[in-house]
């Protein structure tokens, strides 16, 4: 996919010059018990990556925004329909309690609500239950439409959007969980939103577990 993928005598480079930087060729291919030669191609593929820095009469160092440089690139070709999970989804006219017993028979975080049409126009969280059995309310004829945070308060986002984007939003928003929607529009010029999955902080920490291990 085009990424790079650092053998273990690079990775270990890295580790040296992270230690002792600035350090020069010869010193590092010292400590490698190898010829400068032979570690000419290592360094220059990790001073063209944006690993490491060469400066003249100095030596190599080490930029910590090679890591992160690579890792978003990574990211950045992930899409949120490779990593969405299903939805749980419920119409808003379900009661508080149903949707409790919902929420933890699925063992999720959030549900994502819907209207008639089967178009999104709420959700709940483990927030959103925990207030309304604390009031006096009968959760048994409540409502679930009642508690629920409704649109435009709702964010979303789309299947081929990047899972970068997708965290930024989780992590700007402070929300656990995210629909992932299909947009139409209706015959009056509305946006209606479908939810076709969900992601959420577990999808993502999946992911990285996946890059981590290279899929072991």
């Amino acid at each position: 996919m085009g990424i790079i993928e650092l053998n273990e005598r690079q990775e270990r480079i890295l580790e040296i010059v992270k230690k002792q930087a600035p350090i020069t060729g010869e010193k590092i291919a010292e400590l490698l018990n190898v010829t400068r030669a032979a570690l000419r191609p290592d360094l220059a593929v990790l001073t063209m990556s944006g690993f490491l820095e060469a400066k003249p009469r100095v030596g190599y160092t080490f930029k910590a925004e090679g890591y992160g440089n690579e890792l978003k690139k990574i990211l950045n070709q992930y899409r949120v329909k490779e990593v969405q999970s299903l939805p749980i989804v419920l119409k808003d006219s379900c009661s508080v309690y149903d949707a409790i017993v919902t929420l933890f028979m699925e063992d999720t975080g959030s549900i994502f609500i819907v209207d008639d049409d089967n178009y999104l126009c709420g959700v709940v969280s483990r927030k959103d239950f925990l207030k309304a059995t604390l009031g006096q309310a009968d959760i048994h004829k409540m409502p679930v439409s009642i508690i629920m945070t409704r649109m435009p308060n709702i964010i979303t986002t789309g299947a081929d959007d990047t899972v970068v984007d997708a965290v930024k939003k989780i992590v700007e928003h402070e929300v656990d969980s995210l629909p992932v929607v299909r947009s139409f529009i209706d015959v009056e010029g509305e946006e209606k939103l479908e939810v076709i999955g969900k992601i959420t902080k577990t999808n993502i920490a999946r992911l990285f577990l996946d890059l981590a291990t290279d899929g072991r």
